[in-house]
């Protein structure tokens, strides 16, 4: 079979696919404990969820402009000028299916075949991907000390003459770190003298934990005008527990936006207008659950982390927001595919293996689920790995007795 050079080298999401292969072990009545999500729990918004249903009860569900509807556009841009504190035109403003397909889009705009995106690791697992279905590069740039916080010094390192973006994710997927104001001050600065687009992953922005502060790279912009290549995307789907309905956006200079609309309306045409009422209702209403979320996940992640540090050869920093920790397990298994694997197919714990993240030894663990949770799940990982553990383990009316080394 004949197929493209793009399409053989793209990889299937990881996360994807550990989600369907619990999901199947769920319907065959296998007790999984899903640590590998990367999805609130939380229930969506009434406001949203009664906004769809008020469209749908009119029967007027139709197509909608390709860079979103005005109503919605309004939405973020009110949304803008509240959080990130700058008031932006509509014509600076497009809506997409999911904060994904507005990266997508804007690397498509500014992408020639071979040139060059860095973006700090650990990383985003659709970002390599995304890169190569451009036909172009992509080029991970670990910290040197190890830790999760990168400094400018490992992005100048990486950027060439074939440098065109750089894609900064602040709060982290998988680790949870909220870079640095210094670093976000560097980098800014730097794609500026560079001349190089700047593209902001600021889906988490809102799930924050205290002691640590997020900051928006227009803070520390001195180009602001219509040449500006700073990118800033977003979305509902983690602070406002709404993934499946896939409405995110971008915003950047009128040029950008305009080509990015165009390629957008040759995809999918416009955002699903009920999705579009959803996201518009969560947006303007009441922001309660947002507040409510974050502490949530916060209680949660102090959870996990003091199951976590009862293991012996387990190392783990505290994550400053998202729903994710980023542990490293290396002193168990240095194979982190091997490991995951081991741990669903033994346990029935699903993790996502650190090195589709870029950091191999890994595993990224979700709290985003109940404490119940977290307690089964972490009980399951140490009955497995730590010989310190307890010799018995009961999974649903199975007792498993761990084997003499």
């Amino acid at each position: 079979m004949s197929l493209s050079l793009i399409g053989r080298s793209i990889k299937a999401s990881p996360t994807l696919r550990i989600n369907e292969k619990a999901a199947i072990m769920r319907q065959k009545g296998d007790p999984v404990v899903h640590l590998g999500g990367g999805e609130p729990k939380a229930r969506t918004p009434i406001e949203a969820a009664t906004a769809a249903a008020a469209l749908l009860d009119a029967g007027e569900v139709r197509y909608t402009p390709a860079e979103g509807t005005p109503e919605m556009k309004a939405a973020i841009i009110r949304y803008t000028e509240e959080f990130y504190g700058r008031r932006v035109a509509p014509e600076n403003v497009m809506a997409s299916s999911g904060a994904k397909q507005a990266i997508m889009v804007a690397l498509q705009a500014i992408l020639n075949p071979q040139e060059e995106v860095v973006f700090p690791a650990p990383y985003w697992v659709s970002y390599p991907e995304m890169v190569k279905l451009c036909q172009g590069v992509p080029v991970p740039a670990p910290p040197e000390d190890g830790t999760f916080q990168p400094r400018i010094e490992d992005i100048e390192q990486r950027v060439g003459s074939y440098t065109k973006a750089v894609i900064v994710n602040s709060p982290n997927n998988p680790s949870g770190a909220v870079y640095s104001e210094q670093f976000i001050a560097d980098v800014v600065e730097f794609c500026e003298k560079r001349g190089l687009w700047l593209i902001m992953d600021d889906i988490y922005h809102r799930l924050v934990f205290r002691g640590n502060t997020w900051r928006s790279a227009w803070d520390y912009a001195k180009r602001v005008d219509e040449n500006s290549k700073i990118i800033i995307i977003n979305g509902v789907s983690k602070a406002y527990a709404m993934t499946g309905f896939r409405i995110g956006w971008a915003i950047g200079n009128r040029k950008l936006i305009e080509v990015m609309s165009n390629i957008q309306s040759h995809q999918t045409s416009g955002p699903s207008v009920l999705l579009q009422k959803a996201a518009i209702a969560a947006l303007k209403g009441p922001q309660t659950s947002v507040e409510a979320l974050r502490m949530t996940l916060e209680n949660n992640r102090d959870y996990m982390l003091q199951e976590l540090r009862g293991f012996d050869g387990v190392h783990v920093e505290e994550p400053g927001g998202t729903f994710y920790c980023f542990a490293d397990f290396s002193n168990y298994d240095p194979d982190s595919t091997r490991l995951a694997e081991r741990l669903l197919d033994r346990v029935m714990v699903a993790t996502v293996p650190g090195v589709e993240f870029g950091r191999e030894g890994y595993l990224r663990l979700s709290y985003c689920g109940s404490i119940k949770d977290i307690k089964q799940g972490i009980e399951r990982m140490k009955w497995l790995l730590d010989p310190n553990a307890p010799n018995e383990l009961f999974i649903g009316e199975r007792k498993l007795v761990r084997q003499p080394a």
